[in-house]
């Protein structure tokens, strides 16, 4: 979260110099504050701080990542009103490589362990679609910004590498695990099928089986006329 928030600030400074569009001047101010908001949660329910305790700690990094990004906003104005550029580029380097390294600690997690867990989904898919539309939203700016196309589409590869190994991890050997399953219980019913089968086999006709009472009357009846008949 603290590496997502501090990303925040040279991403701010690059799109606010670049002369990006409102929404990707605002984007990073609020990337930082909820990364901080976040953060606040982790140490509470995690870490068993304070509510005050957890402001105290996050106030000060609030206020240094907006003193930062307002005094780096006028300096870097500077620089680019005299032609210099590479500080401009370095803030997109650094914001790219942030927002980068706060996806790759999902990675390191996925090489260890070999699935993907402690992360939703759903977060993964509105950030990625946050990535998306945010790289059009450059590409459709006045004059085509590189940079600016990297550092969005850095973060969106990563979470679609996220979405892969999710689906290789976690999706297909639970796939597997209801197809042997669906298997095994089909076996189990056609090996019940075979026994009764066979027991059906062993019974009896059904002209014994289903042998009715008159049957069973008329038999010595007629049996009982024919003797009175011999011995008329």
């Amino acid at each position: 979260m603290l590496l997502w928030a501090a990303a925040g600030v040279p991403l701010g400074i690059y799109n606010i110099v670049s002369a990006f569009n409102v929404a990707l001047r605002v984007q990073p101010q609020i990337l930082t504050l909820l990364s901080l908001a976040t953060w606040m949660q982790c140490c509470y329910y995690g870490k068993g701080w304070a509510p005050s305790t957890c402001l105290a700690a996050a106030a000060p990094i609030v206020a240094l990542c907006a003193g930062a990004q307002a005094g780096l906003i006028v300096a870097l104005r500077v620089a680019v009103a005299r032609g210099v550029r590479w500080p401009v580029t370095l803030m997109a380097v650094l914001s790219a490589a942030l927002l980068a390294a706060g996806v790759l600690r999902h990675y390191w997690d996925i090489y260890t362990h070999r699935t993907v867990r402690g992360i939703s989904f759903v977060f993964v898919g509105i950030d990625a679609a946050g990535d998306l539309f945010s790289l059009v939203s450059v590409f459709f700016e006045p004059a085509l910004n590189v940079q600016g196309m990297a550092i969005y589409g850095t973060e969106l590869a990563l979470w679609i590498g996220v979405f892969a190994c999710g689906g290789y991890f976690n999706l297909l050997p639970w796939v597997r695990k209801g197809i042997s399953e669906r298997q095994r219980v089909r076996e189990e019913q056609e090996a019940q099928a075979r026994e009764t089968g066979i027991t059906l086999q062993d019974l009896p006709s059904s002209t014994s089986v289903f042998r009715t009472a008159s049957e069973e009357v008329d038999g010595p009846v007629s049996r009982g006329s024919r003797v009175r008949s011999e011995e008329g």
